[in-house]
């Protein structure tokens, strides 16, 4: 199975001047663990996580001000639609990830979780057992 078939493209972009607590309250109401942070003056295209706000906010910053372009991972490891979900796996694995972004043509298509593969795995998986 391929990252495309995985992946969930309907994907949450923010910009870098988000606050946390408006980032916060977006992945809340849309229910994902990540958004894109697209800064095309700076960085370009980065990932803000629950982690980022969570690890904010345990430090007593405050998320009324503090600014997403603070707690963005900007060295990002891009996935691609064609790759293997045992690729994607591996990756985050390696570097200790729970999303990928997906790049298209230089463009972000999706984001890949775990739960994305897991969710993918589980039933192949089941269907294996069964059929021995």
């Amino acid at each position: 199975m391929l990252v495309r078939d995985a992946m969930s493209t309907v994907v949450l972009t923010i910009g870098p001047t988000h606050t946390l607590r408006q980032a916060a309250a977006l992945m809340s109401a849309r229910r994902v663990g990540a958004a894109v942070v697209l800064d095309p003056d700076g960085t370009g295209i980065g990932i803000l996580t629950e982690r980022d706000v969570l690890n904010s906010v345990g430090l007593g910053q405050n998320p009324d001000t503090e600014p997403t372009h603070a707690h963005t991972t900007t060295d990002v490891v891009f996935a691609a639609p064609s790759w293997t979900l045992e690729e994607a796996a591996r990756a985050m694995a390696h570097g200790g990830f729970r999303h990928l972004i997906v790049l298209d043509r230089g463009e972000p298509a999706g984001i890949v979780s775990v739960r994305d593969i897991i969710r993918c795995w589980a039933p192949a998986r089941e269907q294996m057992t069964l059929s021995r």
